[in-house]
């Protein structure tokens, strides 16, 4: 089953960019200096930012569906980041080094079914989940954190 993996467009972030600490504090943001890697996955360029590069953590509502399923979560993005990723049949590194939860969505945004896998199985887990009838999208979260990573549509 092809597939097409997006990181999120970089547009929505782009004012919090340069902003100082006080003002991204009033809006609930927090700036971080990358200080080792892997650990801070950008969700723009879904890449692990490397040390000394600044990541904006904020909540972002990654399901905003009015439905039982709308949720919003922690994310890490690439200050001044400029390109979302984007590739078909190609999952990023960012998430074949972590264990990641995959749950299916329908066309009504209720959740269908979810699996839990390795990273290094995640095509194999994504084929399973988009054979399903009914099955629309998928998004990617970081199974430890719970954090949102990335959505997946059939390409």
């Amino acid at each position: 089953m092809a597939f097409r993996i997006r990181g999120l467009s970089p547009e929505p972030f782009r004012h919090l960019f340069g902003q100082d600490d006080a003002a991204l504090a009033a809006l609930g943001v927090r700036r971080c200096v990358v200080d080792h890697a892997p650990g801070f996955p950008d969700r723009v360029e879904l890449r692990d930012l490397e040390p000394g590069e600044t990541a904006l953590l904020l909540n972002y509502t990654h399901q905003p569906a009015d439905t039982p399923f709308r949720a919003s979560h922690a994310i890490f993005v690439r200050e001044g980041a400029t390109a979302a990723y984007d590739a078909e049949d190609r999952v990023p590194e960012v998430l074949r080094i972590r264990t990641i939860s995959l749950r299916a969505f329908d066309a009504g945004h209720m959740m269908v079914e979810a699996e839990l896998a390795a990273g290094t199985d995640l095509d194999a887990a994504i084929a399973r989940l988009f054979a399903r009838p009914g099955v629309a999208y998928l998004h990617a979260h970081y199974a430890t954190r719970g954090c949102y990573a990335a959505r997946l549509d059939r390409a």
